[in-house]
């Protein structure tokens, strides 16, 4: 029997993937987490086999979570559900260690499927990925943000979303001064002066619409 715990911070997705989980032969639903806090609150408390996990948590973001797990719990197969297009997140996500990357316009036994090969030590590529990860192998250069470390990467990605220096400081637990240097690094690699050049750049990426 699989152990599945699900991380959402919509209730509404949480009772459908709770639904589509229960509805399963194989598997049996373990916990719920509505924010990054209680699902690393979870998982020292309890044990499951796959997680299914939403990017966009509140408090401690779901790439911060998932560097957290990864670290503590190594064997752990997370399987990322996320609103974010698999063209623009599926590739960072799965080098920072989730087994799967699927978006939340794909079919519940797409992810069961996913979920299924996760909790057997795989990992699952859907078409969009599995291009996504082929063109970047056919590229002889990577493009900037490629470049970026898993941290920069991460902080990227709160950067264009809005948030601030001091918000990203608090959630991944660093000094302003620490992630004020990340930023540095990042602005150099993709050739930015301003927050709004990286903002900028992400949008002509497609990375944000």
């Amino acid at each position: 029997m699989i152990r599945v715990f699900i991380a959402d911070d919509h209730a509404i997705v949480r009772h459908g993937l709770r639904q589509l989980v229960e509805g399963a032969s194989d598997m049996r639903l373990v916990g719920e987490a509505s924010d990054g806090r209680e699902l690393l609150a979870a998982a020292e408390a309890g044990a499951w086999d796959v997680l299914v996990l939403d990017l966009s948590l509140p408090k401690v973001s779901g790439l911060e979570a998932m560097r957290r797990l990864r670290a503590a719990r190594p064997k752990l197969a997370i399987v990322v559900l996320s609103m974010y297009a698999e063209e623009q997140y599926a590739v960072p996500a799965m080098r920072a260690g989730a087994a799967a990357y699927l978006s939340k316009d794909r079919s519940g036994d797409e992810l069961l499927d996913a979920i299924r090969r996760a909790a057997r030590g795989g990992t699952y590529l859907t078409g969009t990925v599995a291009e996504q990860v082929l063109r970047g192998a056919a590229r002889a250069e990577k493009l900037p943000h490629e470049t970026l470390t898993a941290r920069e990467y991460q902080i990227f990605t709160l950067i264009i979303h809005g948030r601030t220096v001091s918000e990203i400081a608090a959630e991944l637990d660093l000094t302003a001064g620490t992630v004020s240097g990340h930023l540095q690094k990042i602005k150099a690699k993709l050739g930015a002066h301003s927050v709004a050049d990286v903002v900028s750049y992400a949008h002509r990426m497609g990375i944000i619409d």
